[in-house]
């Protein structure tokens, strides 16, 4: 082996670990059916959800993940693998995944991934692709907090409004109209 290729894995190596230990989330696929033109829109929807898609190598791929702590990853790089580097939002690049495996005619599978020390299964990536987006969760919690504050403001108002009809339903009658 050369110096020049011995250099180049260890430089693979090191940017693989390097994108192990940033990212949020990592989901493993076996990309085998897809073409350059459906790998290229493959990457390009999963770079504006701010992922990256990259095809590894499995023995530079093993050294990374046990060097960046996921030993649990070695047993599920096996085979053709591309990972999704997820460096934002969790969900968007499961749901970006989830919803091309859906479409596409070719055989792209989930084989699994991590989110954070947490070893997910496809079934877990799928799940968390089925799941609402951070802004709707957050609104949905904010309603929640917001609706016994809510309800306990229309009880304590609700006396106080009978009785101002009461008072006016009075003016009016001693006014004549």
């Amino acid at each position: 082996m050369s110096i020049e290729s011995r250099k180049k894995k260890t430089e693979t190596i090191e940017q693989l670990q390097e994108s192990f230990t940033r990212c949020t989330i990592a989901i493993l696929t076996d990309y085998r059916g897809l073409n350059t033109a459906d790998m290229t829109a493959l990457r390009r929807r999963l770079q504006e959800s701010g992922s990256q898609y990259q095809v590894v190598k499995n023995t530079l791929a093993r050294l990374a993940a046990e060097n960046a702590g996921h030993d649990d990853l070695v047993s599920s790089l096996e085979g053709p693998i591309a990972i999704a580097f997820g460096y934002g939002d969790i969900i968007a690049p499961a749901k970006v995944l989830a919803s091309y495996t859906g479409e596409a005619k070719e055989n792209i599978s989930i084989r699994g991934g991590f989110l954070g020390s947490r070893s997910l299964t496809a079934g877990d990536v799928i799940t968390l692709a089925r799941l609402p987006s951070r802004e709707i969760l957050l609104a949905r919690v904010l309603g929640q907090m917001q609706s016994p504050i809510s309800a306990l403001l229309g009880c304590l108002t609700t006396p106080l409004r009978g009785f101002v009809g009461v008072l006016q339903a009075r003016i009016n009658q001693l006014e004549g109209k």
